[in-house]
This record gives C-alpha cells, structure tokens and sequence, in this order.
C-alpha cells in the first residue's frame, strides 16, 4: 500500500501556541491578538490558538469567543495555517463534549472564523478507537453547517502510551469506510503529560527526553502520510539546547517543533532550512567545531587539537590524550576522518545541477570533489575528499532542498527574507531543481 498525502503542505517547522483568554487583563485576547499579527519569519507555519492547557479553564468559553473575534478580523491575512486546539480528553466524556461544542461555536459560518480555520488540534487521545471518536465529532460539526466532510483537518497530541501504541494502527485504519481519518495532518509529540502517565522521572525533575517518543512518532507520520511535530522546548531561553534538539530530531525524519515563543518561531523556521554558507567542522572529542574562514582558508581555534611540524614531512598530531606522529600523506588522512563539510544552500543545488547534467548525459553516477584548505596552529594542510554522487544521493539531497520549496510555495510572506538570506540567484535555481 503506497502512503498518500491528504493534504497541501509536506513539511511544518513551527507549532506555535499561544493562550486564547488571559484573565486579570483588560483585553483577555491580546495574546492571540497579538500572534495574529506575526509576518515573515516571525509567523508560524501553523498557529495553534490553544484553548487547553494554556488558558485557565475558567477562561475557555472567554478564550472560543476571542478565537471567533480575533480570527473573523485576521484570519484572511494570516501567512501560516490556523488549527485552535480544543480540550479533549480519553477518559473524561464531559470534556470531550466540551470541546465539541467549543468547536460547533467556531466552526459556525455565521461567526465568520471557520472560512479561515484549517482544522483543530485534539489533544490526550487514547487508542485507534478514540481517535476515531474524535473523527466523527468533526463530522458532525462539518455536517451541522453543510462544510465538505473532511475539509476540517485533525491533529493530534500523542500524550500517552494509549496515543503512542495506536500510531502502530493508524495506517491499517485510515481509508476505511467507518472513518474519514484522512482529515489527520499533525502527530504532536506531548512529552508533558507523557511523562506523567509513562510515570517518568529524573533526579533533576526536568522532563526525559524521550526519544523513543519521537521516534515513533515521527515513523507512525511516515507510513501514515502525516507530518510528525516534536513537542514543547520548556526553557525558553536555552536557544542552543533549541537547536541540538531540532537537529537531533531531523535525524528522526522530525522537522517541525512546538514553539513557546516568536523567538523560538524564528530559530525554529530558519534552523532546517539549509545554510546561508558552507562551513568545514572538525571533530575534537566529543564536540564538532566549526572553523573560521579567513581569506579562502579554514581555521581551526581550540586547545582540543595541536599540531606541529618536526621536519619537511614528519608532522606531530595531538588529538585530546592521544598523540600521532605523521607523514604529510597520513596526516591528510587522519584530518579527512577528523572533518565533514556541512553546504550551503548554493553548494546543494550546484551539486544537483551537476548530477542532472550526468544523468542527462547518460552517466549513472559521477564523482564530487570538495576541498580546503586547514589550518591548525599555523600549520596548513591541503585535504581534498571525493563523493559518489547517484540516484539515491540526489534524492537525499532533494529533502532540504523540497523543504525550501514547500516553504516557498507556502510562505510568499517570507520571500523576501529568504532573498535577503540566500540572493535571488539561489533561490530561483533552487525552486527549480529536482522538478
């Protein structure tokens, strides 16, 4: 069975969340006000209005008519998609009938909101069966106001080991005639509430980082045909930790992230598009640094890494503890282990430009050369690495390069900024490539 995409978008950098009523304010919608407000790379792919566990629930029926109002006025000139989460709950009827009634209200055309809602974020659901529940309160609401069935897409929040044991069945269940889980867009991981009802501690009491979670969320995506969201970074001011985490979680096949923040809206639209410039890192121990460029050479500045030069072609390597001594063939050697080139955004498209020409051509695979210039101590090293290059790697190269272009196609609010980031050039080949 081939995986189909329901839906426009094949990639989501930012969920971004903000509360729908705050109380003791004079205006309890500033918040959603104010993110209503957000352009270019300040403004999320989706927007989350979160009626759950950002407002106080003495607040939520408050927090449904500042979605209607807010919505109704700013909607139509949004940039990103619109998706209010509604409480919901496995266990607790009353709550779901809640949200279902919170989503009747919204999804009512003569409030004006729902022709610029794309769908609605459930969260705490449970097993298959409980997410079927939740699909057919979404039809209902579609067929109360004569919208298309379907047309309100669903995301989830994966919060349980419910939630996480049923993205095993999702993909046998979807398409069958007793639902329309098609309407699914998000997996969001909610490490949150997972953790208390996994029971997971640490002796620090920060929150595990539950990697298998996204894991499986992400795979769950995958064969579903759905786009996986890792869930929320608590502290807001760590943007490093921010980013190891979303670089960790592209190597899950992860590239959405729950953002708190505008700031981390920015970090988290700009850290998976690929790089302004290339850059050369160098392992030293545990840690990958990247060198200085300086007049076409890399530099490398740390004490992790010594070298020295004891005549014309003997060379004295200190990596941490361990000590080398190399001719200038060996050290070129070592240094190629010790080193990976990360390309820029033109580096990528050259080198895909370069393939299709082969392939053209009738070539099956070619060789790409990279090559630098070190410099470790004064002491510099010519070093020079070849890549094959065949279908399988264009086609791993074509993931960032298609995130750029969904992006592109999605945000022309941020065209200008990605002109600004990349040149014009750049990004007319890029949105041209592989297609």
């Amino acid at each position: 069975m081939s995986v189909e995409r329901h839906y426009d978008r094949e990639f989501v950098r930012t969920f971004f969340t903000s509360p729908t009523a705050v109380e003791g304010e004079d205006d309890s919608a500033k918040m959603i006000q104010s993110a209503a407000q957000l352009r270019g790379l300040k403004a999320p792919d989706v927007w989350v209005p979160d009626n759950e566990d950002a407002t106080a629930p003495s607040m939520r029926d408050e927090g449904v008519e500042n979605i209607i109002s807010v919505v109704a006025e700013h909607g139509a000139e949004f940039p990103g998609e619109i998706h209010p989460r509604m409480v919901w709950h496995r266990e607790r009827p009353t709550t779901r009938y809640q949200g279902f009634q919170h989503m009747l209200q919204i999804a009512n055309p003569d409030n004006g909101a729902v022709e610029h809602i794309d769908g609605f974020v459930i969260p705490e659901v449970g097993d298959i069966d409980d997410w079927k529940k939740a699909d057919e309160f979404f039809t209902i609401v579609e067929n109360e106001y004569g919208l298309e069935e379907g047309s309100l897409s669903m995301s989830v929040i994966v919060e349980s080991g419910e939630a996480e044991l049923a993205l095993g069945d999702l993909r046998a269940e979807m398409g069958k005639p007793s639902n329309n889980l098609e309407r699914l867009f998000l997996l969001v991981d909610g490490e949150v509430d997972y953790s208390k009802d996994m029971r997971g501690m640490t002796p620090t009491g920060e929150l595990p980082s539950w990697p298998e979670l996204r894991h499986n969320t992400s795979r769950g995506a995958s064969a579903a045909g759905l786009i996986a969201v890792d869930g929320p970074f608590d502290d807001i001011r760590d943007i490093e930790g921010y980013r190891e985490r979303m670089i960790d979680n592209r190597a899950k096949g992860m590239i959405g992230i729950w953002s708190l923040t505008p700031s981390q809206v920015v970090e988290a639209n700009t850290e998976p598009l690929p790089p302004q410039t290339g850059s050369w890192l160098l392992t030293a121990g545990d840690t990958d640094i990247e060198l200085e460029q300086t007049n076409g050479k890399h530099i490398y500045d740390g004490d992790s890494v010594s070298l020295s030069v004891e005549d014309d072609d003997t060379h004295h390597l200190v990596v941490g503890s361990d000590e080398h001594t190399l001719d200038r063939d060996e050290l070129r050697s070592e240094l190629l282990k010790m080193t990976a080139y990360v390309p820029s955004m033109d580096d990528i498209v050259d080198s895909m430009e370069e393939f299709e020409a082969a392939k053209e051509a009738g070539k099956g695979a070619i060789a790409m050369t990279q090559s630098a210039t070190l410099v470790i101590d004064g002491v510099e090293i010519d070093i020079e690495t070849d890549r094959m290059w065949d279908e399988a790697t264009y086609q791993a190269a074509m993931t960032p390069i298609a995130l750029f272009q969904d992006v592109y196609e999605h945000r022309t609010d941020q065209h200008n900024e990605l002109e600004d980031r990349y040149g014009a050039d750049v990004v007319n080949r890029a949105t041209q490539v592989g297609n």
